[in-house]
């Protein structure tokens, strides 16, 4: 694998940790800016939707710009919102620096799986987009913790100038590291556009939502589950994060493997096995070593189904995929965003804080059912998955030889 994909994880990993670390950091900057915790929790959604927003609009007017260009312009901006948000003198503008680091992610990280897959042979491109991905896995495990003890010990805005630090580095090592890949060459709006005309795009991006929902429906509501369910003291949630994100580090890295070898089959069974797992935490929820497990394998099985889908999207999106991969990622935080709506909702209704496992464990299963139906409109159409790998347009194949 390619330096460059270094640059890239180092970049993901700084976009994981300020996108997560503020979940732990709720309290403090409540009492800090003398506001409530639900209104501090505009600062999750803010960020959500500015990437589910920010992903196609940055994309877009990155098409006439080279990409490794682009990727940095993305880091600087990455750069400023966080740097905004550790300086910010009321609520509003760390909502502000929140939406403008937010504006980044989609774009980066589509943008990125785009050049991490150019930057190796066919058969090798989901394994390099998982290495990108293991930066935001491994910020789960390392980032998020270290930023949270670190703002509770020493203040949140530390974590935030943190996070921008780690920004400059990203930068730095794309700039350095990256190479600079040709420009598309006839590439328009419309044609990037014209992906989503393609049903196998929509069915992928559709999986997404629903697959990396189930996760969320759960994971969102980790610690009230755990601590008035499992028995865990407030002081452990961390660590159960922490088991979460290991789980994710490892999923990602098998999921990128065997995406390679056999991509739906990979889908299938990690979306299976993640509806069942999910189904089963409303049962082991009540047990602590159980959950504990439960939790590490909702971690590995929910990014176990990253790369196969954001190389699903790439392939099918074949000749225009950087429009497609971008909004692909917006759909990841749509699925956050909806899921964890849903599991609200069902507490809300007085099923008990066990009952957003029922909500995951509905969603990865229609996801499942979306892959059959991927599968089988693609085996009536008689076309296969691998489109990029056997028909690689010429920008593409320019971009694997640098």
């Amino acid at each position: 694998m390619p330096l460059a994909l270094l640059a890239l994880a180092i970049g993901a990993f700084g976009i994981g940790t300020t996108e997560f670390v503020i979940m732990g950091l709720l309290p403090e900057v409540a009492s800090d800016f003398g506001v409530s915790i639900p209104t501090a929790g505009l600062l999750v959604t803010g960020y959500a939707l500015g990437v589910v927003i920010g992903a196609p609009i940055m994309t877009v007017l990155g098409t006439k710009v080279p990409r490794k260009r682009m990727l940095m312009l993305l880091m600087g901006l990455f750069v400023a919102g966080n740097l905004l948000s550790a300086v910010a003198p009321v609520f509003a503008v760390m909502l502000i620096g929140r939406v403008i680091a937010s504006l980044a992610h989609g774009a980066f990280f589509g943008i990125g799986s785009v050049v991490a897959a150019e930057l190796v042979a066919p058969d090798k491109k989901a394994g390099a987009i998982a290495m990108m991905f293991t930066g935001l896995t491994i910020a789960n495990v390392v980032g998020v913790p270290l930023g949270t003890l670190i703002g509770q010990s020493v203040g949140w805005r530390v974590t935030f100038g943190i996070v921008a630090a780690l920004g400059v580095v990203g930068l730095a090592g794309i700039a350095k590291l990256v190479p600079e890949l040709p420009r598309p060459q006839g590439v328009r709006l419309r044609h990037e556009l014209a992906a989503f005309k393609n049903a196998q795009v929509l069915l992928a991006m559709a999986m997404t939502v629903l697959g990396f929902g189930g996760v969320f429906a759960a994971i969102t509501y980790i610690a009230p589950m755990m601590t008035h369910i499992a028995g865990f003291s407030d002081g452990s949630v961390t660590w159960l994060l922490v088991l979460f994100g290991l789980g994710m580090v490892g999923g990602n890295l098998v999921g990128g493997r065997f995406a390679d070898r056999a991509l739906m089959p990979m889908l299938y069974i990690s979306l299976g096995a993640l509806a069942v797992v999910l189904a089963l935490f409303t049962l082991t929820a009540h047990n602590k070593i159980a959950a504990a497990v439960t939790i590490a394998l909702i971690g590995a099985l929910g990014f176990a189904t990253v790369p196969p889908l954001q190389k699903r999207v790439l392939d099918q999106a074949h000749g225009a995929p950087t429009l497609a991969s971008a909004v692909n990622i917006g759909a990841f935080n749509l699925g956050n965003a909806l899921s964890a709506w849903l599991g609200g909702v069902v507490i809300a209704a007085g099923f008990g804080y066990a009952s957003p496992n029922w909500v995951g464990a509905v969603l990865a299963a229609a996801a499942l059912l979306l892959a059959f139906l991927s599968a089988a409109l693609e085996r009536r159409d008689g076309t296969h998955g691998t489109v990029v790998a056997s028909g690689t347009s010429a920008e593409q194949r320019t971009a694997v030889h640098h």
